[in-house]
């Protein structure tokens, strides 16, 4: 298990960095912060891409080999953002970087699940993604510390030490998963035809990204809004994975009672934060305390939804809790465009989270249905 979350780790540290070190890529390849965005977004499509081709083509990849495979790949992808010459070949290299993410965290997820005691298997997941929330207490502020003061590729160069120990820590401590079921592509691909699938995705991909909206944009928020200092902006972001785990732990306690009460619970809270955070943002303290409650909704989220898809995808599971990733990362990609958005349009760097908060408003009208269409009789109900 352990294993399993320095693979998060290493994902979320290389994920969330780049929204800390927007304002030195920028400056770096001299262009404006939002089109600096344009890398946030690379990321995010790169793993949009990857999670549904990598675990349908690998179904019959032997699940602990797949989980190394991944973190190589992984690797490689950093390694190539840090030697990138211009903006162009980073966001590429960002892509790239991507291109494992859903996919490892969707097999690891299951792996997990695996390996759960009865009554647990959302506790599991959490543990997984435990990883990803501890890199944005230990793993982000760390790296873009190290960015700032010493030139952003060396929060890469970290990151793919991460990766490289991840290698090895898998190979060494993770069980076969011989009893994890090896299915085929076509399998896999009928996730894509369950309309239950397809609307918990969509629930992920509206919802989630009133988050991404504020996250990507936290650095100048924190800066030219609040009023903090610079080197202030790491703890900010400290703060925000601290958020991330506390809401991660709450959320898979939550989702073992009750998946879909928890995903509401937390879409809520997320309206609620987002909004509040508009006027949070213009004072130092609020907005401090603002950036942990937005990490802690939106970590309160993943748990319920993986947790939703693996019930509702039947023989499909691999590539449904890969398509979970890609989903949140759609958001990761809508929030950071959308942000750009209102900021280019001089509306300041308060609106990305009115906007998130429409954005988690449309996510709790979309869940609602997806619900009460659950609860339908189908024809062959007595």
């Amino acid at each position: 298990m352990l294993a399993l979350a320095l693979g998060g780790f290493g994902i979320g540290t290389t994920e969330f960095v780049t929204m800390g070190l927007l304002p030195d890529i920028a400056a770096a390849f001299g262009i404006s912060e939002p089109s600096a965005g344009h890398a946030v977004s690379a990321y995010a499509l790169g793993v949009v891409v990857g999670a549904p081709l990598i675990a349908a083509l690998c179904a019959r990849v032997p699940r602990k080999k797949l989980l190394i495979v991944l973190m190589a790949a992984f690797t490689l992808g950093n390694a190539a953002t840090v030697l990138a010459p211009t903006f162009g070949t980073l966001v590429v290299a960002r892509f790239v970087s991507g291109l494992p993410h859903g996919a490892y965290f969707g097999v690891a997820s299951l792996a997990a699940a695996t390996l759960a005691p009865v009554g647990q298997r959302a506790k599991a997941v959490a543990a997984v993604m435990l990883g990803l929330s501890v890199a944005n207490v230990v793993g982000v502020p760390g790296a873009t510390w190290l960015g700032q003061h010493f030139g952003w590729r060396d929060a890469y160069v970290v990151v793919a030490f991460i990766g490289i120990a991840t290698v090895a820590a898998l190979w060494r401590y993770l069980p076969a998963l011989s009893d994890m079921k090896i299915t085929n592509p076509m399998t896999e691909l009928g996730a894509l035809r369950r309309p239950q699938v397809l609307l918990t995705l969509a629930v992920g991909a509206i919802g989630f990204g009133g988050m991404f909206a504020v996250y990507t944009y936290i650095a100048t928020t924190m800066t030219d809004v609040a009023g903090m200092p610079i080197g202030a902006v790491p703890i900010v972001l400290a703060l925000f994975g601290l958020g991330m785990i506390a809401g991660n732990v709450i959320g898979g306690i939550l989702a073992d009672r009750g998946v879909d009460r928890s995903i509401f619970a937390a879409m809520i809270a997320m309206v609620v934060i987002l909004a509040g955070f508009v006027l949070a943002a213009h004072n130092p303290i609020t907005a401090a305390i603002g950036a942990f409650l937005v990490g802690a909704s939106g970590a309160a989220l993943a748990p319920g939804l993986q947790t939703r898809l693996m019930d509702v995808a039947a023989d499909a599971q691999t590539l449904a809790a890969a398509l979970n990733h890609a989903a949140l990362n759609i958001a990761n990609a809508a929030g950071a465009w959308l942000g750009g958005l209102v900021i280019a349009a001089g509306l300041g760097y308060t609106a990305p989270a009115l906007v998130g908060a429409v954005l988690a408003v449309a996510g709790v009208a979309l869940f609602t249905v997806t619900v009460l269409l659950a609860r339908r009789p189908t024809p062959n109900t007595p």
